[in-house]
């Protein structure tokens, strides 16, 4: 095993072994010791990234397998890991975001008794993550993937004693198994189809599935595959309609909305597909699915961020339409885009997370919005660093968010995927959205008149937005808010100045430069977007200040100040249209009632399914048939044969004598009764 190989391991193994140490040992490491071995563990991990980063950046890539664990036939079963500048990019935004989340943690979960426990499980969230980015094969792909999903429903649920808690990680459990499903049928039938796992072989092989079609159908296999595939990427990634379980996520600890639903699980979709683009390009059928699924997500997510009133809530559906932007560009095949966006997304979305987790602690634990006000004089770094992720999430010119977002309009203008003009309209009404919900929320908390003393009724739905009073916190006692202190201001900081200019300084390279040559593939004569983009771009420069006189900065110029209207100087005007329009304001309350769908027929027919296999199955079969029914055949054979234990010992010789005389003419007979059973 070379150097750089064992750097390779040593990216997750590091959290793992912080995670392990933490969760075993908790107890006796303490809380200081708990947090010490974690946060050594990942940033062990990042500057492993880094050094391997800078590797890759030189021209140095691997792809191989560490160790062979089974052979079943002629499948290998390995782990094994692909290091290219998609990976590298990856592992730097896994581990750079996890170790800001695990130091911000330390302030943020100081008076929770399950301190020890919560390290363990980022950390170990973290070592899931990685292993599925890194992975060269679709068995570790699919177990990074599930690992993720589980460790995700420990977080979710980590107040286990709330009912709220329970609920919200069952449902994003079940949700996500809806699209796994659909992932592992994408995998199985390339492996029934291609016979191998590997990535480079199935990609290789990628020609000769454009020309079968799935058996007993005229489709074509390829679309199959893809969207099976994606159906993961939907449930993963929470693409409409399997996004339901997103918001309700925000039940968990803050430091997890930011590490699993910003920056790192809610875009394995979105990497996975990337890593597939050579299989996707050959379905523009695919492709179509993917650019609308997304461009419903992106425009009705982000209109229900509008109604929200829970700090957490407004920015995880802001984290649903970035998501949608981000599928979109991978359905107008600017795979390159898409992970830029997922790059800058996750510092600026990670910022607004963490920065609404200080709100929160300076507010003693009160999450509604209503209830704040005038904040920035009491907490002038969250303050600054908030409106630093606002201007970003809403791409404004220059900043991160501005260089990605931009590019993804651009991209689904010039793509000619069918559904690209409705997905050009989805994302470029998104910018006029996307600004007006995150400054009413930035304007509610930050300024106008303070309203601390106000207990407004936090509404229908809303139940996340009541306070975290009973979280394990003690610090709900009232009085002014107050500024949170340097081991949470301090992650607010460095991530947000990512949040300001890693668009301006990546945005060359990854999108127009060699960064991702012989790793993302595009079909540029039949999916021209790219090509688009390299024709109209001139230069960093140029590209922010010809921001200033675009359509998407009217659009978003216009939300901004609209939102400003509305909550400064008109506050009248939002109570008078929620009152004129009720009926759409309870249509969006209820988040479309696609939750009360979702329990009606998913929820109703897995219930019904369940009762009936449990009455069948297990009542009637298992117990019934197999167990009840097995012990009542012995006790009749019983009955019967206690009727032949006479005691006599004549009767059992005589019983002996029968039973060799028939043994002896089936012998003797059996030769002519059925010679061919004898071979003759």
């Amino acid at each position: 095993m070379t150097s750089m190989q064992k750097i390779y391991l040593l990216v997750p193994l590091a959290p793992l072994a912080g995670a392990i140490l933490a969760g075993l040992f908790g107890k006796l490491l303490g809380r200081a010791g708990s947090h010490t071995v974690t946060i050594f563990g990942v940033l062990v991990a990042t500057i492993a990234s880094v050094v391997v980063f800078n590797d890759v950046k030189a021209g140095n890539t691997f792809n191989g397998n560490l160790y062979t664990w089974a052979t079943v036939g002629d499948m290998t079963l390995a782990v094994g890991f692909l290091i290219d500048s998609l990976t590298s990019t990856m592992m730097l935004v896994v581990t750079s975001v996890s170790l800001m989340v695990h130091i911000y943690t330390i302030g943020y979960m100081k008076d929770d008794p399950g301190y020890q426990r919560f390290f363990s499980y980022i950390s170990l969230f973290t070592f899931s993550m990685l292993m599925l980015v890194m992975s060269n094969n679709f068995l570790q792909l699919f177990f990074g993937w599930e690992a993720v999903g589980l460790v995700s429903y420990l977080l979710i649920g980590f107040w286990y004693t709330r009912p709220t808690a329970i609920y919200a990680n069952l449902k994003a459990f079940l949700v996500n198994r809806v699209g796994d499903f659909g992932f592992i049928l994408g995998i199985g039938l390339i492996y029934a189809f291609v016979g191998s796992l590997d990535y480079a072989t199935v990609f290789k092989a990628a020609d000769t599935l454009v020309k079968q079609t799935l058996p007993g159908t005229d489709w074509m296999l390829i679309t199959v595959v893809c969207i099976c595939l994606f159906i993961g990427a939907m449930g993963k990634s929470a693409q409409f309609p399997l996004h339901v379980w997103l918001p309700d996520s925000m039940e968990g600890p803050t430091p997890i909305s930011a590490l699993i639903h910003a920056a790192t699980m809610v875009t394995a979709g979105i990497f996975m597909v990337a890593r597939m683009s050579p299989l996707f390009e050959l379905s523009t059928t695919a492709l179509s699915f993917v650019i609308v699924i997304g461009a419903i997500t992106a425009l009705f997510m982000g209109i229900l961020g509008i109604v929200q009133n829970d700090i957490k809530r407004v920015v995880a559906y802001s984290t649903l339409s970035q998501l949608g932007y981000m599928t979109v560009a991978l359905g107008a095949s600017a795979y390159s885009a898409a992970i830029f966006h997922l790059m800058t997304h996750a510092f600026f979305k990670a910022l607004l997370f963490l920065a609404a987790g200080s709100v929160i602690m300076g507010m003693h634990h009160k999450q509604d919005i209503r209830e704040m006000g005038g904040l920035w004089k009491y907490m002038p770094i969250t303050w600054i660093t908030s409106l630093v992720g606002s201007l970003a999430l809403i791409g404004t010119p220059f900043l991160s968010g501005f260089y990605s977002k931009d590019n993804i309009i651009i991209a689904t203008g010039a793509s000619t995927v069918p559904g690209s003009g409705f997905a050009y309209f989805a994302v470029l009404i998104g910018v006029f959205i996307t600004a007006f919900y995150s400054f009413r929320m930035y304007f509610l908390v930050f300024h106008g008149k303070p309203r601390f003393d106000t207990h407004a009724d936090s509404g229908h739905g809303h139940h996340a937005a009541k306070h975290d009073d009973h979280h394990g916190h003690d610090d709900h006692h009232g009085g002014p808010p107050h500024e949170s202190p340097a081991v949470v201001t301090i992650p607010l900081v460095l991530l947000a100045i990512p949040s300001l200019v890693i668009g301006f300084v990546a945005i060359d390279a990854m999108l127009f430069g060699d960064y991702f040559k012989n790793v993302i593939f595009v079909d540029a004569a039949r999916h021209p977007a790219m090509t688009s983009l390299r024709e109209s771009y001139h230069g960093a420069v140029a590209m922010g200040l010809h921001g200033f006189v675009t359509a998407p900065f009217v659009l978003m110029l216009a939300g901004v100040l609209l939102a400003a209207y509305f909550y400064l100087l008109r506050p009248d005007i939002p109570a008078a249209i929620k009152q004129r329009f009720a009926g759409v304001y309870r249509l969006l309350d209820n988040k479309y009632y696609l939750d009360r769908i979702n329990e009606v027929v998913f929820a109703g027919g897995a219930r019904l399914l369940g009762r009936g296999l449990w009455k069948a199955g297990d009542q009637m079969l298992i117990d019934g048939l197999a167990v009840n029914g097995s012990a009542k055949l012995v006790g009749w054979i019983a009955v019967l044969s206690r009727g032949l234990q006479s005691g006599y010992i004549y009767h059992y010789a005589f019983a002996m004598l029968v039973g060799i005389a028939v043994v002896l003419f089936v012998f003797l007979t059996l030769p002519y009764v059925w010679p061919s059973l004898v071979g003759r």
